[in-house]
């Protein structure tokens, strides 16, 4: 079975189930054991002299034996069976709009439910968020997911299957965990927040373009261009950027991060300020329709 059929099969299977928490109750989720994995040599290597050439070989080892599981995986009787459940697996198209949609749906009972509910999806200070503030940090975390937690997981395996995607879920969830500029994992988790980057380039730019031609809002991408390099990320500014662009409202702007201000630019500053969950229901729709896309360019490739 090809690669982009298999594929497709995952987006759908993904679509339906999302993740019972019935079945990862009982088994551990193959993103959870790569974080064991980088939490127990963050533990055993990241101290005294040489953090970041540590930090390099250890990260390497795990991106090679990710690769290698990948291969032995593959290689298995009914490998394509393999390949499918994980790719189902370790794309987050429908946990992410539920996780969005909870936000929104809180936020219409109250400002208080709804910190608590944006609180799970993003790492910033949340408990002297306005409404707004509140609305813009989830569709900011809704943009910038679906780059990394669907389509990025979609372009490595469309390239290098089982391998590629284990590739990429490692080394994104390495960035997640020890690829923050602390004294701590500064350089212990240098090579892991590097490479991420260079994982991401592509996908982040793909997803912008995406969001872009489901809104029908091409003309956008100058503006687009213009305002992603504001971001703080490389690559996270480009899906945020589409965003703003096709709901025509600003995102990023000032936030807190551990009692610190920071004041970050906003993206698209002309756009509206004053949002709420009709806008982070309007993001949903663009998640699906996104997702829409990509099943019909995953259903193109399987038949050519």
């Amino acid at each position: 079975m090809s690669l982009p059929l298999i594929l497709l099969l995952a987006l759908l299977l993904d679509a339906i189930f999302g993740e019972p928490l019935l079945l990862w109750d009982r088994i551990t989720h193959p993103a959870v054991l790569f974080g064991k994995l980088i939490g127990f040599a963050d533990k055993r290597a990241n101290h005294g002299e040489n953090r970041k050439l540590k930090g390099a070989v250890v990260f390497g080892g795990l991106c090679l034996g990710a690769i290698a599981a990948g291969l032995v995986l593959s290689a298995l009787p009914f490998g394509w069976l393999i390949e499918l459940l994980c790719a189902a697996i370790l794309i987050a198209q429908k946990s992410l709009t539920e996780h969005v949609s909870a936000v929104a749906n809180a936020l219409r009972l109250s400002n208080v439910n709804a910190r608590v509910s944006v609180a799970r999806i993003v790492g910033r200070d949340t408990t002297d968020m306005d409404d707004s503030q509140i609305s813009r940090a989830a569709i900011e975390s809704a943009a910038e997911n679906l780059s990394d937690g669907v389509i990025a997981p979609v372009f490595w395996f469309l390239l290098f299957g089982l391998p590629g995607i284990f590739l990429y879920k490692i080394t994104n969830t390495a960035d997640s965990m020890i690829g923050y500029r602390t004294p701590r994992h500064a350089d212990f988790g240098w090579a892991a927040a590097r490479f991420d980057d260079l994982l991401n380039y592509l996908p982040a730019r793909i997803t912008a373009l995406l969001i872009l031609v489901v809104c029908g809002n091409m003309h956008a991408l100058k503006a687009v261009r213009i305002d992603a390099p504001k971001h703080r990320s490389p690559n996270a500014g480009w899906p945020e950027a589409a965003m703003a662009q096709c709901l025509n409202i600003a995102l990023s702007g000032p936030r807190s991060y551990d009692g610190e201000l920071r004041d970050f630019p906003y993206v698209n500053p002309t756009g509206n300020h004053s949002i709420g969950p009709d806008e982070i229901d309007a993001t949903v729709r663009v998640l699906w329709k996104t997702w829409g896309a990509t099943i019909g360019l995953c259903a193109v490739l399987a038949l050519f």
